[in-house]
């Protein structure tokens, strides 16, 4: 009986292994050994150095693969690790590859319970939906290149930016997922980063606002587009708000108290997390209770798109500036409402901050400000809406 240990090629005599029954390891060469179970159930096992890790193989049970064939498995296999690539991880290529599509939806299926707003998760496939899936869907994940990933980037890096530099993270997240599978071994959608042009707003001002002289213009000319009724109104609020398009287009009936003209928003829906209540001011009231005429039947959002009881897209608002005589995008218009209090009111800047829900950032100075400033945000609001629409 050959002894336990390493041994050179061809060391177990070709009878061998259908004759032996005692449990345990006989080395043949390269790695290579015959595993006996307690059952006698035998199997080929390959131990190897892959990139600086000792690994283990399978070759298959003796049942279906011979020791002829082994050696052939397991000489292939050395070779392979030599030149420095990883047999485990070509097995795992050669059984099959996902496509981006298939992996982006197993990855969205895996973050689903980390997302406590089911909107999140709906942005989140949807992007990729949107920008990748037409262009890189049906391509399998160990076949894209970093060229791929630019040619979905390039085209809206600098008109979308914001939406491209989600895209660009939420294709990370898949890459590294085929990584992690070893179907890949590089991530193109951080390799690229470097390769994109840098996007700056400039400082103080990230988006271009509109000229608070100038909003009672851009309002009347709103209500006079050709753009669905619920639409102009969505944008009107968010500016007689001055919240965040994310806040407006995800509105809840349940959330709004007509009775006490209130709206809160739970900090789940926050940008800061934290809970947020809005006073409803003459006009906001009148754009609710025109809104309620295109609302859904049973539906829940207070400004639902065409397609049913479904949240309007963020391209919606940007498309109502197009064609206008004002340079400008719909983000902006909380840097008009802040430099308008600050130029034409007395309001204390707290005030100002905590209509536009900015958290304040000093520590001790939350500590001590419990309050939410609301009677004197309401009358800042009423002026802001005198000013807006006269």
């Amino acid at each position: 009986m050959p002894k336990k240990g390493p041994h050179k090629q061809g060391k177990l005599p070709s009878a061998f292994p259908n004759n032996v029954k005692k449990p345990g390891k006989y080395h043949d060469g390269d790695g290579l050994m015959l595993i006996v179970d307690q059952s006698e159930a035998k199997r080929w096992v390959q131990r190897l150095v892959i990139n600086g890790r000792r690994r283990d193989i399978g070759h298959g049970s003796f049942k279906h693969v011979s020791l002829k064939e082994a050696r052939l498995k397991a000489a292939a296999a050395s070779k392979l690790a030599r030149e420095g690539g990883d047999p485990l991880a070509e097995r795992r290529r050669e059984r099959g590859v996902d496509t981006f599509e298939e992996l982006a939806r197993k990855v969205h299926e895996l973050k689903l319970p980390t997302w406590k707003n089911p909107k999140h998760a709906d942005q989140w496939i949807n992007t990729l939906r949107t920008y990748v899936f037409p262009k890189l869907g049906d391509r399998k994940m160990s076949d894209i290149t970093k060229f791929d990933v630019l040619s979905v980037l390039e085209p809206i890096w600098t008109s979308k930016h914001e939406t491209a530099s989600r895209v660009r993270q939420r294709m990370g997240e898949v890459f590294k997922r085929a990584i992690a599978l070893d179907w890949r071994q590089d991530n193109p959608a951080e390799a690229v980063k470097a390769t994109l042009p840098r996007i700056s707003r400039g400082r103080g001002n990230h988006y271009k606002a509109l000229d608070y002289n100038l909003v009672s213009q851009f309002i009347a000319e709103l209500r006079q587009r050709k753009a669905l009724p619920v639409t102009k109104l969505a944008y009107e609020f968010l500016i007689l708000t001055g919240l965040r398009t994310g806040e407006i287009r995800g509105a809840l009936w349940s959330e709004i108290d007509i009775e006490k003209a209130e709206w809160f928003i739970p900090g789940e829906r926050m940008k800061a997390k934290a809970d947020h209540r809005v006073p409803l001011t003459p006009r906001m009231l009148e754009i609710l209770a025109e809104a309620k005429d295109y609302a859904a039947d049973g539906g829940t959002l207070v400004f639902p798109s065409q397609r049913g009881d479904r949240m309007l897209s963020d391209n919606t608002f940007r498309k109502l500036n197009q064609g206008t005589t004002h340079d400008i995008d719909v983000h902006g218009f909380r840097s008009t409402f802040r430099t308008w209090a600050q130029d034409q009111t007395d309001y204390a800047r707290e005030v100002v901050e905590a209509a536009l829900s900015h958290q304040e950032r000093d520590a001790v100075v939350a500590a001590y400000a419990r309050s939410d400033l609301f009677a004197k945000r309401r009358k800042l609001m009423e002026q802001w809406e005198a000013w807006c629409v006269g």
